[in-house]
């Protein structure tokens, strides 16, 4: 997977790239031939409007447009100098109906010339519009022409084919953010294999080390000295029914942390005292802190102590930053836990002189799962699900935990619960 997964990625990368430019040839290519169809259409304006005229011209003559077939060249000649006699009125509206008709809504300006001279023209069209104009001839000899100039093709070509770029644009969009989605989501699926992967490993570590101490314990208690001797019979089965207890513990966290992922768990909520929680907490782990040379103090200045709280769960948030603090800690570790009151609310705070996290695991600290760094501390154990649990467990309460620490100075954790009455 690890090599497979970059390749994956080079060829999205290049699959969106090959995509993104053949849009812009598409789009070229479009343009381009916007730009030869709106040339087309003038032409057809051109050739309309130079037919309307030729028969209005042979009307005024007294001539039957239906039956003129000037080849002669000074019968035609003859025919278009009577062009200088027509209205703006008439040769404009003659302009207007065949651009009207190629659905050509632009402001124009024609010009009629006689051999390069103006002959007829609109009266505000102006000599420095002949180099951006269309021009075509009207005679057999080219001594009459026409030029008729249209205000700002480009926009207008561009306005034509704009819901196609708007079009091609928002499906493109749409790809590089499947694309975006894609290679997210193969991220996020490499990410849960790691997890995967290093919690079967935990949790096989986590369960080899009793088991291994049961199996030892077990052949001792059918040697013949120890099972004539009640001392060491008590002994043996103590740390079998430890290493019991212990596994018992693990399997209790994987099952609470499989009830918070199916919305399963059902809290039985009392009037709890905060600080009886704490001081007995503070007291099981009196024991190890000594271990470490340590020390555990409290501060419990709140004056209203108690909430709504299932007080089992409510004891393992305790327990489990507690035993954080002390495994995240190298010798000589102080711990202080704390209470306040704040509006209707009461703050619990836990602190400690361990090793601290940076920026980056404190984002990550209460993912299921996930299991920080420890530097030099390479014994810690778990299974990366006390932080997720204790964080479910504070929301179930209806409450708030945030962390605060730098690396190297340790961590502080508060939590903020609604107190209660002491009553049910």
């Amino acid at each position: 997977m690890k090599k497979v997964f970059p390749v994956i990625i080079v060829l999205i990368c290049l699959s969106l790239f090959g995509l993104m430019f053949i849009q812009l040839n598409w789009v070229k290519t479009t343009m381009e031939v916007q730009k030869i169809k709106y040339s087309f259409e003038v032409e057809n304006v051109i050739n309309k409007t130079r037919h309307d005229l030729r028969n209005r011209l042979a009307m005024i003559r007294g001539l039957n447009p239906n039956f003129i077939r000037i080849t002669d060249l000074n019968s035609d000649n003859f025919l278009w100098s009577g062009i200088s006699a027509l209205p703006e009125e008439e040769i404009r509206g003659i302009i207007q109906t065949h651009l009207n008709e190629e659905k050509i809504k632009l402001p124009f300006e024609y010009c009629i010339t006689l051999r390069g001279m103006v002959e007829n023209n609109s009266k505000s069209f102006r000599r420095d519009m002949f180099d951006n104009a269309y021009q075509a001839t009207l005679t057999l000899d080219g001594s009459y022409g026409l030029v008729l100039y249209i205000q700002e093709p480009k926009n207008y070509i561009s306005q034509r084919t704009a819901w196609m770029f708007g079009a091609s644009a928002l499906f493109t969009i749409i790809i590089i953010a499947a694309f975006a989605l894609t290679i997210r989501t193969m991220f996020n699926q490499k990410k849960i294999a790691e997890i995967k992967s290093d919690f079967i490993n935990n949790m096989t570590h986590e369960f080899k080390t009793p088991l291994a101490t049961i199996s030892l314990a077990s052949d001792a208690l059918s040697m013949d000295k120890v099972r004539n001797n009640p001392e060491l019979l008590n002994y043996y089965s103590g740390i079998i029914k430890s290493e019991n207890k212990r596994m018992n513990k693990q399997v209790e966290k994987i099952l609470q942390a499989a009830q918070i992922d199916k919305d399963d768990l059902k809290l039985n909520l009392q009037p709890t005292n905060v600080h009886d929680v704490i001081e007995k907490m503070a007291e099981s782990f009196s024991i190890q802190v000594q271990q470490k040379n340590g020390l555990l103090t409290t501060n419990l200045l709140a004056t209203e102590t108690y909430i709504l709280a299932d007080e089992v769960h409510f004891s393992n948030i305790i327990y489990n930053l507690m035993d954080n603090a002390v495994k995240y800690s190298a010798e000589q570790v102080k711990i202080e836990v704390s209470t306040q009151n704040s509006k209707q609310n009461i703050i619990i705070k836990i602190k400690d002189n361990g090793i601290g996290m940076s920026k980056e695991t404190q984002i990550h600290i209460f993912e299921k799962f996930y299991r920080a760094h420890t530097g030099n501390l390479h014994n810690i154990k778990g299974f990366g699900l006390g932080l997720s649990y204790v964080k479910a467990i504070v929301d179930s309460h209806k409450g708030k935990i945030k962390v605060e620490s730098a690396v190297g100075k340790g961590s502080t954790f508060t939590i903020e619960l609604p107190i209660a009455s002491p009553e049910a």
